[in-house]
């Protein structure tokens, strides 16, 4: 038999362009942005479970349905790999609750009971209770190979006179550590905002910045790196990827994080237990990585 995996009604998506605000300090909005934070969808499909001896519990996992290279629908992201993982050395029936990257995300999920883990969420963000780190990366320049622009840091002379793309949230107070460094340098008329969420519409709305840059119409855009890695590599145009970096090294908020599954604050058996998994298998989870490009 093969494993079986179900997915539960949720809400309409009628949230889905709803602007993020976020109580309770940037980590959490780093966490809904480069990765996971809440209002839609439903449906159910199931998986066969791969083990002989039924299932002896059901993971229930939070997830995007559509949000490459992290979660979709269909499985084809690292995290859907991941929790696979999981739910199998679990000996567990694997469900997906489905929910869009938007506000309210795990005051509505976690904490409302409705599902087990959220994987993807930056280590120690606020009101979730969060693992071991399973990867860490950073945000990163994107542009064209063709162009003469390697090298670049926050304080390089050239970004005065380049066109700039940078992910944005929505509200100033919890946009993402490039935005926040570029207007604390007095970069703005030269800066050209992708919303994190985009046209949720269409397939892989984030990837919009990822795409400009290789159409030409931006030359460099600051990017969180697992997104740049993934979609660079997909890109019919070379593109360049290069750590976001200072001269002087120091920012008020950081470029580079590590990253857990998130799980109910009240679940430290279910955490020590997905602790042990990560542990176990870092070697495959690495490997996992290293597949979609995660810089």
């Amino acid at each position: 038999m093969r494993r079986q995996s179900q997915r539960r009604s949720c809400l309409s998506p009628s949230d889905c362009r709803n602007r993020v605000r976020r109580p309770g300090g940037y980590r959490f909005a780093l966490a809904s942005c480069v990765l996971h934070v809440v209002t839609v969808f439903a449906a159910a499909t199931q998986l066969t479970p791969t083990h002989a001896a039924a299932p002896a519990r059901v993971l229930l996992v939070c997830a995007d349905p559509n949000n490459l290279p992290f979660s979709n629908r269909a499985a084809e992201g690292f995290e859907n790999k991941l929790v696979e993982l999981l739910a199998r050395d679990m000996n567990a029936q694997l469900t997906y609750v489905w929910w869009a990257q938007r506000r309210g995300y795990a005051r509505r999920t976690l904490n409302e009971a409705k599902c087990d883990i959220w994987p993807g969420v930056a280590t120690g963000v606020k009101n979730v209770a969060t693992t071991r780190p399973y990867y860490r990366s950073s945000y990163v320049f994107v542009t064209r190979s063709d162009k003469p622009l390697q090298g670049l840091t926050l304080d390089d002379g050239r970004l005065k006179t380049l066109s700039i793309g940078v992910q944005m949230i929505g509200d100033n107070a919890m946009n993402t550590p490039p935005a926040h460094a570029l207007a604390a340098r007095g970069l703005i008329d030269n800066v050209r905002g992708y919303m994190l969420y985009g046209d949720y519409e269409q397939p892989n709305p984030s990837a919009a910045i990822i795409d400009a840059v290789a159409r030409g119409e931006i030359d460099v855009a600051l990017v969180w790196g697992p997104l740049a890695g993934f979609f660079a590599h997909r890109s019919d145009v070379p593109l360049r990827l290069e750590p976001v970096t200072a001269r002087t090294g120091i920012e008020q908020w950081p470029m580079v994080y590590d990253i857990s599954v998130g799980i109910r604050p009240d679940s430290s058996s279910l955490r020590t237990r997905i602790e042990a998994i990560l542990e176990k298998e870092k070697f495959a989870i690495a490997a996992l990585l290293r597949t979609y490009h995660v810089p």
